[in-house]
């Protein structure tokens, strides 16, 4: 148990005033190996957690401090024990007004690159830069992102950074040790920022790396024993990258007693429910049962095309399909989930609650309050890239766990509108043909994520001598880290022509293919 004592033994407290980037703060925190917690402004933040905490960050956020009464603000409780504090964006801000400095409206906002000049000396940024000058002056390349800047600093602290259009850009108080950013290090676009949280999480509040694969799983390992004891757990097997970390997991530390269901629900990829039994069953020695249950959910699914419903649908129908199979294998109490955390973070269910509901997870905000089964979800605090280090760490083989992400309701979220059979076997072909030349180009490696989408609307099209009326096809490939911001992969224009012209040629049923280029955000990942 010593390891899981460590594992928690230090710890960065993120303060989140509603910021975009605050999940982002947590993970490159946790890169560094040391835990992170988020905690709303106005939790109840009481002496146990400030004084159990090595550090504490201020997140950005989207009010201003200028807003007097309406303004978020920090709980006083923090200035209390001597704590490393560092304060970003809107946190910064809120230190200054908090001191006595004086925070106002800037007259020229800041969005995008700026080049941050170095002033004075601090801890902070000790010998961390991109630039020099020949008279040996320092600049950072950063990234803004405010409309209000301090103005006057508070007594006790100094300028350590500035832009020509921000000249209080960073400042600390070295006594204190309370630091404040104007830009945000969290993002890639600062390109020291790791460097720069590496200096707080690490140097300042002196914490150790402990935060590794190896510890994350001892430390679920033992949670799962004592949660689940000497009963049984079902878990829910999509094949997907983190249902098969979660039954890895389990099968490490609950052998026998776990049960995977592997749901054919009709709305799986093609040869998706065949791969998937091999995989486990055959290759990791894991129990596996096939439950088939296609013409249920489609039943479910008909006539309805609002993407949340479907969401809460598809949820709803897998729990009664689990509760089924786990009556039919008896003794059977809890249910174990692949949920990560932008899942839980996107169906508003994080600690933090400012978020707003972006979709519903079909395993966290399509789950039926009635459900009889209890929850094990072993993954739900950890982002994507961490799951996928904890796979690899288990010994799953690399093609399972860089496999691209598929989403539990399937195919169900990439038919727009209402589901129907005809639907999901058009858009199964065209997704094989997708990914088949995706792999074949190498560019399936060099993507996160990729699938075709249907769209419920025809379009005219020409095969031959024939007038051709049929469906349209999307096509959708990104490239991300987290999955909480992503970017559209920049596919060769050869590679998209030669997926369109398989498609249309294979498929009689489509007459036209398309490229999404929208980036998370504004767009989600998925279409629906």
């Amino acid at each position: 148990m010593e390891i899981m004592s460590n594992l928690f033994s230090q710890k960065i407290i993120i303060l989140d005033f509603g910021s975009q980037y605050t999940q982002l703060i947590a993970r490159r925190v946790r890169e560094l190996g040391v835990y992170s917690e988020i905690k709303a402004w106005d939790a109840r933040i009481d002496a146990s957690l400030i004084s159990d905490a090595s550090g504490i960050i201020l997140s950005g956020g989207p009010e201003s401090v200028t807003d007097g009464a309406n303004a978020p603000k920090i709980p006083e409780i923090l200035f209390s024990y001597k704590i490393p504090i560092l304060g970003i964006c809107y946190g910064m801000q809120a230190i200054a007004k908090f001191f006595g400095g004086e925070v106002q409206s800037s007259s020229k906002r800041e969005f995008g690159y700026a080049r941050l000049k170095k002033v004075n000396e601090s801890l902070l940024l000790e010998g961390v830069a991109d630039h020099r000058s020949e008279g040996n002056e320092e600049f950072l390349d950063v990234w803004m992102s405010h409309g209000d800047k301090v103005v006057r600093i508070p007594e006790g602290f100094s300028c350590i950074a500035s832009t020509k259009s921000c000249p209080i850009a960073a400042f600390s108080n070295e006594q204190k040790s309370i630091y404040g950013l104007q830009f945000h290090p969290e993002v890639t676009h600062t390109k020291q920022g790791s460097s720069i949280l590496k200096r707080f999480v690490r140097d300042i509040c002196e914490c150790d790396e402990v935060w590794t694969s190896d510890a994350i799983i001892e430390d679920q390992i033992n949670r799962v024993r004592e949660l689940v004891g000497a009963k049984s757990v079902l878990l829910g097997l999509s094949g997907g990258v983190d249902s098969s970390v979660v039954a890895a997991l389990l099968n490490k530390a609950i052998g026998n007693k776990l049960t995977c269901v592997f749901v054919d629900n009709g709305l799986l990829r093609k040869d998706e429910g065949d791969m998937v039994m091999q995989m486990f069953a055959d290759n990791m020695g894991i129990k596996v049962v096939r439950a088939n249950a296609q013409e249920e959910f489609l039943e479910a699914l008909k006539g309805v095309k609002d993407p949340e419903k479907k969401r809460k649908i598809i949820g709803q129908t897998f729990i009664e399909v689990f509760e089924r199979e786990s009556k039919n294998i008896g003794d059977i109490e809890f249910l174990a989930q692949g949920t990560i955390y932008p899942d839980v973070i996107e169906s508003a269910g994080a600690e933090t609650g400012k978020a707003h509901v972006i979709k519903s997870h079909h395993n966290v905000g399509g789950l039926p309050s009635e459900m009889k089964l209890r929850l094990v979800e072993p993954l739900k605090e950890l982002f994507k890239d961490e799951v996928r280090k904890i796979g690899l760490t288990l010994g799953l083989p690399k093609q399972m766990v860089f496999r691209h992400p598929f989403p539990g309701p399937g195919l169900g979220v990439r038919i727009l509108g209402e589901v129907k059979k005809e639907y999901a076997d058009i858009l199964r072909e065209a997704d094989a043909i997708f990914i088949e030349e995706l792999h074949r180009s190498g560019w399936y490696e060099k993507t996160s994520q990729a699938f075709a989408v249907f769209l419920p609307v025809k379009s005219v099209g020409v095969v031959g001598d024939a007038r051709r009326y049929e469906w349209v096809i999307a096509l959708r490939a990104v490239e991300t880290i987290d999955f909480m911001t992503a970017r559209s992969a920049p596919l060769p224009h050869d590679l998209l022509e030669t997926v369109s012209n398989r498609i249309i040629n294979e498929i009689s049923e489509v007459s036209r293919v398309t490229y999404d280029i929208s980036s998370k955000p504004p767009s989600t990942i998925e279409w629906d």
